[in-house]
């Protein structure tokens, strides 16, 4: 761009479309975890986590008093079958419900989590804009569970699948049955929440400014 160069807004350009996906879903109220309920759609989410695991000190301190600023993780829940092969006539079905649902059932059989402490909000969005609104909110974010800890949004590989080495987010918060036949990391839960604690002092949540106040 040229001294005095003056850019046309392009209100349809890729980085303004994923900003409107994720200001809707922040302007949303947030819901337990615990008391979600069936609904249909596919979208964008985000978790919050609000509880005393020490680690996430720095996180917590932005998601208290019903304020919540700092996911913890941000995810999608995409169409699956007909959708994907061209049908857009077909219904998305209950994929982020579902989805959602996963990740509570991860958060109860943790053994040092609680499913009180966490809460989210979500947004259902017509398919197309579901990954620019998903790329736009980790770049915004950066949430613990995306960038560092992986393994959250894991399934059970299946029988005789366990050879892999056990996630991260598994050695962290262990519980989950299928993830305690993979076979073991190097690193213990103590240097995995050191890192954790050492990553949100050098790359501390955003504040406020961020997020749209319902």
């Amino acid at each position: 761009m040229t001294p005095g160069e003056i850019i046309p807004f392009d209100p349809l350009a890729k980085r303004h479309l994923a900003e409107s996906v994720a200001q809707a879903m922040l302007a949303l109220p947030v819901v337990a975890m615990a008391e979600l309920t069936d609904f249909e759609g596919a979208g964008v989410y985000a978790i919050y986590y609000s509880g005393a695991f020490a680690a996430y000190e720095a996180l917590v301190a932005l998601n208290q008093r019903g304020d919540f600023r700092a996911p913890i993780y941000v995810g999608k829940a995409v169409p699956k079958g007909a959708r994907r092969g061209g049908d857009l006539s077909a219904t998305p079905g209950r994929v982020l419900f579902n989805r959602l649902i996963q990740h509570r059932r991860s958060i109860e059989e943790a053994t040092n989590l609680d499913i009180a402490d966490f809460h989210c909000r979500y947004l259902v969005v017509d398919d197309i804009w579901i990954p620019l609104g998903e790329s736009l909110l980790i770049a915004r974010f950066d949430p613990i569970w995306n960038k560092l800890i992986d393994g959250f949004g894991n399934h059970d590989p299946g029988k005789g699948r366990h050879a892999g080495l056990r996630p991260r987010w598994d050695v962290l918060h262990p519980g989950r049955p299928w993830a305690e036949k993979c076979r073991p990391r190097q690193e213990s839960a103590e240097q995995i929440a050191r890192e954790v604690q050492e990553y949100l002092r050098n790359n501390p949540p955003p504040g406020g400014s961020s997020v749209v106040t319902p």
